[in-house]
């Protein structure tokens, strides 16, 4: 590698840290006593950096590490066994925002999504839409996006690298079905969480004459316009099968009734932006959805996603897990409030605030604080549900709790071929975890928590409970390659190191 070379990665490693820090060229100017334009040649890899310099961009950067590797890898340095104090705010919603970026194709006008949270998810399927054609841009620091889409899109010229990173790029089928009638679309990727079928969303989207055929490492999809006569049952009450059937009624000129959908918090949330658009919907929080579809929709809008329940439990069993006092602010109570109730039978204490609405105008929002608690293993079995019972990712989290509960708790993850097995991670820090078979786990508690060196599992979900147990373990550990995480939690590390957390990120170039 050239000396040019290294210095566009140390450049581009600049400039993506310090997008994901909110700050602006001019702002790491200021704070370096820098102008802006050096700041932007050191960016774009056009001027030699000293070590003292990468230094001191580095404490402004929140005290980053940089070593020098191969593998170009995202490590955390986490010394544990500290209790956390203070408050937090949990940030918009990550699978919101992806449904909401795919739903934006059906609008030829602009569409504006407020404090987006800004994740690698959401840069994959950037990165899709800009590569056929659409206009997305960050508008300013505090995350607001702008997305204008061209009169044609360029499908042919799709990113194949980042859309194969997302399983989201399934739900371009949707808004894509009565625009183009021959397109390809590569095989979903995301977490790696063993084989999960597209064939409810191949059914559900028939009706409205979709055809799609696997060949090599495409779908390839052809559609025949129908009129649609009777209700679309769908035959698994999926998140992304709804939002895209749902996309797809959203251009469909006349009435349609989607039975046994899914009402979760994703779902809401693209129901609300479509309304914006003009889409009459009815129904919506309920299993049946009627869809009063519009044949073209051009309109300049902006929505605000509401507030992640998954990144509220996260935080929540971060307060719980190392037995700390910390206040979670703006957690959407609809969707973790059975949650709550199960954790309150284990013994969980903790104070709700009264609920206020969210910048959607919809979402039901409160303010969580965790207390000192001691908690014992529950009578049943922790299990997920479609909503509006446990929520699927948020049963790790529960699991974790689990840890430093006194008894013997059963986890049953049915709804992934592999996930529960991620638990015999926390062996390695000293929990008690005894599989069963690929979806079930015996926990128990309490956990004397020791630190250790763990490579990320190659999921979401799994890899956070695996750094929030690292918080608790007195000690030194180490989580390497955290691209899982930060595919679905924005700066996570650092906003956890402002309630007292000691995360260092080692980044490898």
């Amino acid at each position: 590698m050239t000396n040019d070379d290294y210095k566009v990665k140390i450049g581009t490693l600049i400039q993506d840290t310090r997008q994901s820090r909110g700050l602006t060229q001019a702002q790491l100017a200021k704070a370096l006593n820098t102008s802006q334009s050096a700041i932007n040649r050191i960016e774009k890899g056009g001027q030699n950096i000293s070590l003292e310099m990468l230094a001191r961009i580095s404490d402004v950067l929140s005290s980053e590490l940089v070593t020098l590797n191969k593998s170009g890898k995202i490590n955390f340095r986490i010394n544990g066994g500290k209790k956390l104090s203070g408050e937090i705010e949990v940030k918009t919603s990550k699978n919101a925002a992806v449904g909401l970026l795919c739903a934006s194709l059906l609008n030829h006008g602009t569409t504006t999504l407020r404090r987006v949270a800004h994740i690698e998810e959401v840069n994959r399927i950037i990165e899709v839409l800009q590569s056929i054609g659409v206009k997305v841009r960050w508008l300013n620091d505090k995350n607001d996006l702008e997305i204008t889409p061209p009169a044609r899109l360029k499908l042919d010229n799709m990113d194949i690298e980042a859309a194969k990173k997302t399983r989201s790029v399934i739900m371009l089928l949707g808004p894509l079905l009565h625009q183009y009638k021959d397109f390809k679309l590569p095989f979903a990727g995301g977490c790696n969480l063993g084989t999960r079928t597209v064939e409810p969303h191949m059914t559900g989207l028939a009706p409205f004459g979709l055809n799609v055929e696997a060949t090599g490492e495409y779908y390839h999809a052809t559609v025949t316009k129908k009129s649609i006569t009777h209700t679309i049952l769908l035959t698994e009450r999926g998140d992304t099968t709804t939002e895209n059937v749902i996309m797809a009624a959203a251009l469909y000129d006349g009435q349609i009734t989607i039975r046994n959908a899914s009402p979760n918090y994703m779902v809401q949330d693209l129901c609300f932006f479509l309304q914006k658009l003009g889409v009459k919907i009815e129904g919506i929080g309920t299993t049946i959805l009627k869809i009063h579809g519009i044949r073209s929709i051009n309109k300049n809008v902006e929505y605000y996603p509401s507030e992640d329940p998954i990144e509220a439990m996260s935080l929540i069993a971060a307060g719980i897990v190392t037995d700390s006092e910390i206040t979670i602010k703006r957690a959407p109570i609809e969707f973790i409030e059975i949650e709550l109730a199960i954790l309150d039978g284990m013994g969980l204490k903790c104070e709700v605030g009264d609920e206020y609405p969210a910048r959607n105008g919809e979402t039901r929002l409160v303010d969580v604080r965790t207390l000192h608690s001691k908690l014992h293993a529950p009578k049943d079995k922790l299990h997920s549900m479609p909503f509006p019972g446990v929520n699927m990712d948020n049963l790790p989290f529960l699991g974790l709790i689990a840890t430093v509960a006194e008894g013997r708790t059963m986890v049953h993850d049915w709804s992934y071929e592999n996930r529960a097995i991620y638990f015999t991670e926390l062996s390695k820090l000293n929990a008690k975890i005894e599989l069963v078979d690929p979806h079930r786990v015996y926990i128990t508690g309490p956990t004397k928590w020791k630190p250790a060196d763990i490579i990320t599992p190659p999921a979401l979900r799994p890899s956070v409970v695996i750094l929030l147990a690292m918080l608790a373990a007195p000690g030194q550990s180490i989580l390497r390659d955290v691209y899982s995480i930060n595919r679905g939690y924005e700066d996570f590390a650092n906003r956890l190191n402002t309630l007292g957390a000691n995360i260092e990120t080692l980044r490898e170039i």
